[in-house]
């Protein structure tokens, strides 16, 4: 079962389980994968995971398999796997599962579990963050690479956890943009249905290709990869006119030459802003009429996507202009955001119901 909570929740002051269990919250991103654990750990790490190319290979990283910032800068010895496409596993053109996303997941989720630190005598009880409209055979897939590592898990929607772990589940937007996905949902007080849920693929892989269309638009003659055009899209990200200069380094024949991509980079950034709106627009307009006012004064922007400099004000403008008024409210903790409200509702999750999932 999945997507499904109790009536009621508990004061997180007030520890109602056995100490015997260790409940973690796990954000399984595109990108980044992290983790909130109930012993107050948190971890991140980059969705990447490599298995050495050759007995070479094997004899010079002296691993079986590497994770993250490590695997991606090993990456010329290894089979790298981003097992998450658009924020779910990697299936075959057939519908079938890729047998070597689904090994690389339950590395990727072995891994993150490992770094929470679980004692050899605790059980570990996980709530996983999907997007929102995952299909059911991804949530199978996700649900089977996690049963791997942990003794119960369960799903819950990516925008429902960040909403759930700020105590904000009624009239409310949530907006969580990661790098396959952003998730729209509408929260008004109880558990959201699928016509409550919207999910896009303009996240941040989409920036990434639309900024290396741009800037090879502008400078055919620039060298880049996409792992180039993502660190800058992490340090640089911007919807601000008054930006300042955004000047880097691109090899040109070999050569390190400066070029001004600030134009660019503010061009794809901004190319996010029109379907977040249309989305909100629909939530809005299929809601009660008497409470869509409050739906549009209480919009939450979360995910590592909410980073990029202006995009609250950029998405607030937008609303003002196509639907009339918006308030948009960037949330604190953007990494961590998800993971922190799957951890939540661990704790809020009764325990009979972990053991059935057992």
């Amino acid at each position: 079962m999945t997507d499904t909570m109790p009536d009621s929740t508990t004061d997180d002051a007030e520890p109602k389980k056995d100490h015997g269990v260790l409940y973690l919250g796990i954000d399984l991103g595109t990108s980044r994968t992290s983790v909130s654990a109930s012993n107050g750990i948190r971890e991140t790490i980059e969705s990447f995971v490599g298995y050495p190319k050759d007995p070479v290979a094997r004899k010079l990283l002296k691993k079986d398999v590497l994770f993250g910032l490590e695997a991606r800068e090993k990456r010329l010895s290894l089979n790298l796997h981003r097992p998450l496409e658009h924020g779910v596993l990697k299936f075959n053109a057939d519908g079938t599962e890729d047998a070597e996303s689904r090994r690389a997941a339950m590395d990727l989720v072995k891994e993150i579990v490992r770094q929470a630190r679980p004692r050899k005598d605790e059980l570990v009880y996980a709530v996983i963050g999907v997007p929102a409209q995952a299909q059911i055979n991804n949530k199978d897939a996700i649900l089977q690479a996690a049963r791997e590592s942990v003794d119960s898990v369960m799903l819950c929607s990516e925008p429902f956890s960040v909403a759930y772990g700020l105590d904000m589940l009624e009239d409310v937007l949530v907006i969580d943009i990661g790098a396959g996905t952003v998730d729209l949902c509408r929260m008004h007080g109880t558990m959201p249905e699928e016509s409550d849920q919207i999910t896009m693929e303009t996240a941040g892989d989409f920036v990434d290709a639309e900024l290396g269309a741009e800037i090879t638009k502008a400078f055919p003659e620039a060298q880049f990869t996409k792992q180039m055009l993502k660190d800058l899209k992490e340090r640089f990200s911007t919807v601000d006119k008054t930006t300042e200069p955004i000047i880097v380094q691109f090899p040109v024949a070999g050569k390190p030459t400066e070029f001004d991509i600030t134009e660019q980079m503010r061009t794809a950034c901004q190319r996010i802003v029109p379907p977040i709106v249309d989305g909100l627009g629909k939530l809005i307009g299929t809601f009660d009429p008497e409470f869509q006012e409050k739906l549009k004064e209480r919009v939450l922007l979360a995910g590592g996507g909410s980073q990029i400099k202006g995009l609250d004000r950029a998405i607030t403008a937008e609303m003002v202009r196509t639907l009339g008024s918006g308030k948009v409210i960037r949330i604190e903790e953007p990494i961590y955001g998800g993971a922190n409200g799957a951890l939540k509702i661990a704790h809020d999750m009764p325990e009979e119901y972990w053991e059935q999932l057992k």
